[in-house]
């Protein structure tokens, strides 16, 4: 076995180039190529079918017997799976006392005008989120609900950057995440009849108020810092969605996204039947 012990090997080099990627959305390539990284994330990705370009990885560093296994399949699969030096490993990964694995993978580009009500019947839409963490949570969260997916409007951070894909906990690998316009998302939900319900702290009904939240529907959800827009809201009402507020009670004036999305997400999944076809776990 011959392991890379060079920090500017060209395959190491290739890695950290991803790693260091611009964290905006590319909107015109027709496949993504990021980085998973640690034992979990990378045996989720190999068992949701993911295309695998490499796996690289620190034999010194990689103590787990489940690990050493995944390297062996794959590499009898004839997927790459590079070994190299933990100095060089460090050079590469996210973490701070890394597992010792990681791996390129492939996923399609998706555009919105392949999903509707057949494949898409609920999910979440998020307007400029800027936080990774939050995004990958939210995923987690669209997934533990047996919701569709995630659509991510305007200037959004990179669903694959290493926090999203950690906090997605694999889910990243299972779900449709498309990107668009805030307007090609208001002509979508018009198009296919959805019903769109927006978060506003304007709004003057409780989220727990509405007593049917209807599919197709679509959870809106504005960006951390600013909310939807005035004209965002208006341009909602105007597609036929409603408005919807989650109450404070205390001094903070807001809740943290994944947190405020993950209350409405729980809330449209009781409020109606057919959303809550699965057993409790």
């Amino acid at each position: 076995m011959t392991i890379i012990t060079s920090r500017s090997n060209p395959k190491i080099k290739f890695v950290r180039s991803l790693r260091q990627r611009r964290s905006g959305v590319r909107k015109n390539a027709a496949v993504t190529s990021f980085i998973v990284e640690g034992i979990h994330h990378v045996g989720q990705a190999i068992e949701a079918g993911v295309e695998i370009i490499a796996i690289y990885y620190a034999p010194h560093l990689l103590t787990s017997e489940f690990a050493h296994q995944l390297v062996t399949d794959q590499s009898m699969k004839g997927i790459a799976c590079i070994a190299v030096s933990p100095d060089v490993f460090s050079s590469i990964a996210d973490k701070e006392n890394p597992q010792g694995i990681l791996a390129v993978v492939h996923q399609p580009y998706l555009e919105m005008s392949g999903l509707g009500s057949h494949n898409f019947p609920w999910g979440v839409a998020l307007v400029s989120p800027q936080d990774p963490g939050n995004v990958g949570a939210i995923l987690r969260t669209v997934d533990a609900v047996g919701a569709s997916g995630l659509l991510l409007l305007e200037d959004s951070v990179d669903p694959t950057h290493p926090s999203a894909v950690r906090a997605s906990m694999g889910a990243i690998f299972w779900l449709p995440v498309v990107t668009a316009s805030f307007a090609e998302f208001i002509a979508w939900v018009k198009s296919h009849g959805y019903h769109t319900y927006g978060t506003s702290a304007h709004s003057i009904h409780d989220y727990h108020q509405v007593q049917d939240y209807l599919k197709p529907c679509i959870l809106l959800m504005g960006s951390e810092r600013e909310g939807l827009s005035t004209e965002q809201r208006d341009m909602v009402i105007l597609a036929g969605g409603q408005m919807v507020r989650i109450p404070m009670h205390g001094k903070v004036t807001s809740l943290n996204l994944a947190v405020a999305t993950g209350i409405m997400l729980y809330e449209m999944m009781g409020n109606n039947p057919k959303n809550n076809e699965t057993t409790d776990t």
